[in-house]
């Protein structure tokens, strides 16, 4: 049996089977029972149609019953009319995709609860232009369908329609297997996963939605034609809107995606309110109970439960090797060239005056501190932002402004800071879908398998090829991320921060394994702020800050550049306000973590860290982006768990404790990005504050605040999503005073602030800690967070790579070469 069950045939085997099972049962059977089984038919026959738009695309739709009425009024109005039964059937299932096609057009729009309403709204509409149809449909009273097709001169009964029923439910359950492994059925898994990633392999999202809508409505229409003759009286009042929920209870209940899922669904859905009949009123009653309990215990469906149960196929891994397969090289290729490139959003420049040349063989690295535009810079090379000035040029095409999967077929390839592989796929199949860029058709290569394979084993994926990509290791994640890039053989791959959460010998392999692929005759553009991997590859290095351009040239030259010192570093001259005498205070510490380790799923991010924090201290913890410092701030906050080794507040063990816990105790986190309330108002925002203290507040305290802070006293009224990054700033780190915290944490408070508002912003910090505020600070800007600090730890690949006084790590080298790597 388990033999059977991995072979490859074994899925159409069991459809084989369990047609003629049908078949039989109809032949077997007589009266009322080849009505119940014509019935389940059609419901797995409209039920794989809409396993297209589910299972597939990831798409709900309320409002299959109007694609099914569709099918069966274009069936009798067209059989009424003379036309024969089997040109009637191909005419249903065409009206009924066109229209599909046509309500994905609005449908694409809106995600989610949106597109639920707009198919909802889809089938009302059906309905009533079906009761004002008048003679056509037969309005409210509907239309009588008085005699049956015929086949070769000889009329279909009942159980002939069963026959013919079961036969189609049989071809619409294989040829949904057949689509699952097809290339466009593994294109709608793969913009379900990540429609970005999908559209930066070349396919266009709606295009592959839109097909998905037509097929799945073609089924459900060509299931509603065969109604007619069986049921000989149709009308709207025979497609209400609890058929479409029907139907999606036969795809969930049966497991969305899985090929017998409308199978077993329909036989649920269809014959257990047949076997309840004799309860009367409660029968309804029973079916919900027990389509709730279904859902409850197998919540992935009866078919996708069974399957998880199964043993899996072979464990074949690529071959080792570090070759380059050789449809990946590349000779004479032409640079990308990018020329005054700009954009805005709203009123604020996020890149301008961009310039640089991407020569093909050479690694061209974009670097800068937080905010700099560097992934800005990447969305608009790649498509997915449209620049408002500068050109995009590679070879003599202009690509500015032109959509991501046009890009993507001009040669352009990418990856991202956060993966985005197609985790219902495997690994081989992410791979094999790249290979030939946008191409919704093309028929699968013998040679596609061994091309991904070679292709896996240069990259240096050891893992097995058919493993599903949602399983594997963060590692093994980014690997198979650039192979997927590398399938289009492209001319230019851009990669967006591929070393984050790798340990110094993975990126160390990554670094070699940047060099081959520029090896190949590849124009390679690096963002990353691993330094020492961005000095050692690199052979020309764009530095920006504030979405400019400030440096650029060889390695060693921008490692000396005192622009990119201060853009990394903060400038030498910062206004803030120094502590006027050194700190003294108690020595047992308010908050201290010990062998703290924690991550990201199966990506570490920090490795075992040891700080702490006295009463009335001011604590920077510094180091370059990807370092682990607003990990540690979201670990201590309780923001992120799982956390091995022990970290205390006032005396507590908080590790294991949640976050809203952990701010009852006097721990307040003032976020990165702010995160203020945005729908209420400043004065509401502060308030919300102190609800970890319960009890009534105090109006003095929000007046006391809103004299700290002269700008929100201004704004106090209005709703804080309309005010400035400056202002959301300093609201959220009112609102943490507001809580009376032991010890206030402040994640990147001068992220992306105009330099007058940091100043202000450092201003109100230094006199906090004057005022003998516990402050935990971490801050892009090392110079200025040391000049109000007391001490500061520098992390660097999730560890502790310096610590000492605010003066003394002013004067460590170790600081600058976490930022900018070693000289």
């Amino acid at each position: 049996m388990r033999a059977l069950l991995r072979a490859p045939a074994a899925t159409p085997l069991a459809i084989l089977a369990l047609t003629l099972a049908g078949l039989g049962l109809v032949a077997g059977t007589g009266g009322y029972s080849h009505f119940v089984i014509a019935l389940v038919a059609l419901t797995v026959l409209a039920g794989t149609g809409l396993n297209v738009l589910l299972g597939l695309a990831g798409l709900i739709s309320f409002g299959h019953a109007g694609f099914y009425a569709l099918g069966a009024y274009a069936s009798a109005i067209l059989t009424l009319k003379g036309f024969s039964f089997w040109l009637a059937l191909p005419a249903a299932a065409g009206l009924s995709a066109l229209v599909g096609a046509a309500l994905a057009v609005p449908a694409m729009r809106v995600r989610g609860p949106y597109l639920a309403m707009v198919t909802i709204a889809f089938g009302f509409l059906v309905e009533h232009a079906l009761i004002e149809g008048g003679e056509l449909t037969g309005g409210q009273n509907g239309l009588v369908v008085a005699t049956g097709p015929s086949l070769f001169g000889h009329p279909l009964g009942e159980r002939d329609l069963a026959i013919l029923a079961v036969i189609a439910a049989g071809l619409s359950l294989y040829g949904f297997h057949r689509l699952r492994h097809a290339r466009l059925g593994q294109a709608l898994r793969a913009v379900r996963d990540a429609d970005v990633a999908a559209a930066s392999l070349g396919f266009d999202p709606v295009r592959v939605k839109t097909a998905a809508f037509a097929i799945s409505a073609a089924l459900t229409g060509l299931a509603g034609a065969v109604l007619p003759p069986l049921m000989l009286f149709i009308a709207p009042s025979s497609f209400p809107f609890t058929q479409s929920i029907l139907f999606v209870l036969a795809v969930v209940v049966g497991g969305a995606g899985t090929v017998l899922g409308p199978l077993f669904g329909a036989l649920v859905t269809v014959l257990l309110p047949e076997a309840l009949a004799g309860l009367a009123e409660y029968r309804l009653l029973f079916f919900g109970l027990t389509t709730l309990v279904v859902l409850w215990l197998v919540p992935a469906g009866l078919v996708g439960s069974l399957a998880r149960l199964l043993p899996r196929g072979g464990e074949a891994r690529p071959e080792a090797g570090s070759e380059a397969p050789d449809f990946l090289h590349r000779t004479g290729g032409e640079p990308l060239a990018v020329e005054g490139l700009g954009i805005a959003f709203g009123g604020i420049r996020a890149a301008d005056g961009v310039a640089f040349e991407a020569r093909p063989g050479a690694i061209t690295s974009v670097i800068g501190p937080n905010g700099a535009g560097k992934t800005t810079v990447l969305n608009m090379i790649s498509g997915f932002y449209r620049p408002s000035a500068g050109t995009i040029r590679l070879g003599a095409r202009d690509l500015a402004g032109r959509p991501a999967h046009a890009i993507a077929r001009a040669g352009i390839a990418r990856t991202y800071q956060t993966t985005r592989l197609f985790g219902s796929l495997s690994v081989v199949e992410n791979v094999i879908l790249a290979r030939a860029p946008g191409r919704l058709l093309r028929r699968a290569q013998a040679r596609d398998r061994q091309d991904a394979a070679a292709l896996l084993a240069f990259v240096g994926y050891a893992g097995a090829l058919d493993r599903p990509a949602s399983e594997l290791p963060h590692v093994d994640r980014r690997l198979v991320e650039i192979a997927r890039a590398l399938a289009g053989a492209p001319r230019v791959l851009l990669l967006d921060e591929p070393a984050a959460g790798l340990a110094r010998a993975e990126t160390d392999r990554l670094g070699a394994l940047l060099r081959r692929i520029a090896a190949c005759g590849i124009a390679v553009i690096l963002v990353e702020h691993d330094m020492p991997l961005v000095m050692g590859v690199s052979d020309h290095i764009l530095v920006m800050d504030a979405g400019r351009p400030i440096a650029c040239g060889a390695p060693a030259e921008v490692r000396r550049d005192p622009a990119v010192l201060r853009a990394y570093l903060g400038a030498a001259e910062t206004p803030a306000r120094p502590r006027s005498a050194p700190w003294s205070g108690p020595a047992d510490a308010v908050l201290a973590a010990l062998d703290l380790r924690a991550g990201y799923g199966a990506a570490p991010v920090l490795d075992g860290i040891d700080l702490a924090v006295r009463p009335g201290e001011t604590v920077a913890l510094l180091g370059s982006n990807g370092a682990g410092k607003s990990t540690a701030m979201r670990a201590l906050a309780g923001l992120l768990r799982p956390v091995e080794g022990s970290v205390v507040l006032a005396d507590v063990p908080i590790a294991a404790l949640p976050a809203h816990r952990i701010a009852r105790l006097g721990l307040a986190l003032v976020p990165e990005g702010r995160q203020v309330f945005p729908e209420l108002t400043v004065v509401e925002n502060i308030r919300l504050g102190a609800w970890r203290r319960g009890g009534r507040v105090d109006p003095a305290e929000v007046e006391a605040l809103l004299d700290r802070f002269p700008r929100l006293r201004e704004r106090a009224g209005s709703r804080a999503g309309l005010l400035s990054g400056g202002e959301q700033q300093m609201l959220a780190i009112a609102r943490g005073m507001m809580a009376h915290p032991r010890i206030l944490l402040l994640d990147e408070p001068s992220l992306g602030l105009a330099p007058a508002i940091i100043n202000s912003l450092y201003a109100t910090v230094a006199e906090l800690r004057d005022q003998g505020t516990t402050i935990l600070i971490v801050d892009q800007m090392a110079a200025l967070a040391l000049t109000v600090a007391d001490r500061g730890y520098v992390l660097e690949q999730g560890r502790v790579a310096a610590s000492g006084t605010a003066a003394e790590l002013k004067a460590d080298a170790a600081l600058e070469a976490a930022y900018l790597g070693a000289a």
